[in-house]
């Protein structure tokens, strides 16, 4: 697994004189790894990158500066990073409406077991949701979901060589279909895959 390493963080006090920067480059970044799926889901697919700009924030916010706050921060944001045969997202659920989005969060428990991505030629890979904590209860799910797909080697090769994606979500009550998906995301997905 790639991980992001202790001795490649920056102090508090380097971050914050490239911060600025450093944001301007992950907020371009992040733009090829965003996928919509309908009006009010957002996959954002994750790297190095994008986790090692999220644990150096939650320092900042927290003003981290001790070891052991820094080693948790690690061990809690480095299993979002993809190993090379997976890839990892952030799911969000948005509704703006506060009322609106309660309703939506009953009716759309489960959800983050219904999100698929698919590589021309191969079956649909179903989204393994979750695995650090259980987000949803009996009332509704969060707005908020961590997801793995597991491509496997042939579809991931298959990926690599150019073969289209699609991505979607077929819970009963919310349905998307993203076919193809932006061949600038799809070519960012690819980078983290190692065949």
């Amino acid at each position: 697994m790639m991980v992001i390493e202790r001795a490649s963080l920056l102090s508090l006090e380097e971050y914050a004189r490239q911060r600025t920067e450093f944001r301007a480059r992950v907020i371009a970044h992040k733009k090829s790894r965003k996928l919509a799926l309908g009006p009010n889901v957002t996959l954002m697919f994750e790297d190095e990158l994008t986790i090692r700009y999220q644990i150096q924030e939650m320092l900042r916010i927290e003003r981290t500066f001790e070891e052991a706050g820094i080693l948790d921060e690690l061990e809690a944001y480095n299993p979002l990073v993809p190993d090379g045969h997976n890839w990892k997202a952030t799911m969000l659920i948005e509704y703006p409406d506060e009322a609106e989005r309660r309703q939506w969060l009953s009716r759309l428990i489960g959800i983050e077991d219904r999100v698929w991505v698919r590589v021309a030629g191969f079956d649909r890979v179903y989204a393994i949701a979750d695995e650090d904590l259980e987000r949803e209860n009996d009332a509704k799910t969060s707005s908020v979901h961590f997801l793995r797909f597991e491509l496997g080697q042939e579809g991931a090769a298959a990926l690599k060589g150019g073969a289209a994606l699609s991505a979607g979500i077929d819970h009963g009550a919310y349905a998307a279909v993203v076919d193809p998906v932006p061949e600038v995301v799809r070519l960012s997905l690819c980078g983290d895959l190692r065949v």
